[in-house]
């Protein structure tokens, strides 16, 4: 494994990575089993595995594959505050490559604490803050930091970057995604596969896209359509703000967006809850002179209420249009879609995301950047596309791509 001329972690074993996840919540919890074992279910002698949560219930989700540090279990279990940026470094310091899982308000002191440790990283945090002006700082300490690693953002950049790389010009770019239950249960018709404050930052954060060559922001849940999924059935699609590093990385084409898919019915009463105060971060005061900030208690409400069932059929779904000139100055679609259903007790989200995720690490491994720095999606090398596809298609994530020209294009 490649680390751009930072020091490796202290290791027995030659040729063994040691990997740290960071948060085991269902995605981190899925990244760190892919990571951990061969596809025919058995230990990678190559790599080691630390799980890190504060939290004993995550952990213990991993069960009998992991154990304490001693054990000779395929993933070691450890306890850490990921908020304290002193234990971060230290975990950091004792491994080769970093995985983060942690919530969004975590996310970017855990990139800068391991871009200190010079250690490479791949994240799936979905941090408010613009993850770019750490670029400077991770090609000075050599450090190898891919960021927005799951499924969108992520794999949605990695298709717009492939489509700029293969196509003359881009004029649009519209992805939809969205993962929910099969069966639509009264009465939010959902449930979170991320813990619901980070699902609430999306209903509350301004949507930026791009239209007709200019940035705008619009409010969050706004510009609804609907969406016929094969399969599936009718979702509404709305505005949410994922497309993030793209409209710093990517100023050639002119109209890109992403929409959330949600059953209908479920964004008008999001757009309540928010309208009402239900989402708002100013403690309010109660009669009994408590103070509670409105989005905590909501929160608080919802984590039962949108906890998935343990026989809860599922789906992930997201599907990636570009508008494209080809060489021949022909106009084409390109459609690149994405049903996943959860299998084996991993969800489609953990799958879609994680296994993403687990796929840059193994480019990682193989020493397949060319440089240090901040790395998403869009910007990665078009060479890395069909390996990482290939990765997915090994775990059953299968990308469909189909392409139309002008003449058929609607």
């Amino acid at each position: 494994m490649t680390t751009h001329n930072a020091s490796s972690a202290a290791s027995d074993d030659a040729g063994v990575t040691r990997i740290a996840v960071l948060g085991c919540g269902r995605v981190g919890h899925a990244m760190a089993r892919d990571l951990a074992f061969t596809l025919d279910g058995q230990p990678d002698p190559q790599v080691r595995v630390t799980a890190v949560d504060a939290r004993d219930a995550a952990r213990d989700r991993l069960g009998e594959d992991a154990g304490d540090a001693d054990s000779e279990r395929p993933i070691t279990r450890q306890t850490a505050d990921l908020g304290d940026r002193g234990a971060v470094a230290r975990i950091a310091a004792a491994h080769d490559l970093i995985v983060g899982a942690a919530p969004s308000h975590l996310g970017l002191a855990i990139l800068q604490t391991v871009i200190d440790a010079r250690r490479p990283m791949v994240d799936i945090s979905f941090l408010p803050e613009n993850p770019l002006p750490l670029d400077a700082l991770a090609k000075a300490q050599g450090a190898t930091i891919v960021v927005d690693a799951g499924v969108a953002p992520g794999m949605s950049n990695f298709i717009l970057g492939r489509a700029r790389a293969d196509f003359a010009s881009v004029e649009r770019f519209a992805c939809y995604v969205g993962g929910l239950p099969v069966a639509r249960r009264w009465p939010w018709q959902y449930t979170a596969p991320f813990a619901p404050t980070d699902v609430i930052e999306e209903y509350t954060r301004p949507a930026r896209f791009r239209q007709l060559g200019a940035d705008v922001t619009h409010p969050p849940l706004t510009d609804p359509e609907y969406l016929e999924v094969p399969g599936i059935g009718t979702l509404e699609a709305f505005l949410t703000d994922g497309l993030r590093t793209v409209l710093d990385t990517v100023d050639d084409v002119p109209d890109m967006v992403e929409k959330t898919l949600r059953y209908p019915g479920h964004r008008e009463q999001m757009m309540l809850l928010r309208d009402g105060g239900f989402f708002g971060d100013t403690p309010v005061t109660l009669a009994d002179g408590a103070t509670v900030r409105p989005i905590d208690l909501t929160a608080a409400l919802l984590v039962d209420q949108w906890q998935t069932r343990p026989d809860d059929a599922e789906f992930t779904y997201m599907r990636c249009d570009v508008d494209a000139i080809d060489a021949s100055e022909q106009r084409v679609r390109r459609t690149v879609a994405v049903l996943d259903h959860g299998q084996g007790g991993t969800s489609s989200m953990a799958r879609t995301t994680g296994y993403a995720a687990t796929a840059l690490v193994a480019q990682l491994r193989a020493g397949a950047f060319g440089e240090a720095g901040v790395w998403p999606l869009e910007t990665l090398p078009a060479s890395l596309y069909a390996p990482v596809l290939d990765y997915l298609d090994a775990r059953g994530v299968r990308y469909e791509t189909v392409e139309t020209t002008a003449s058929s294009i609607g």
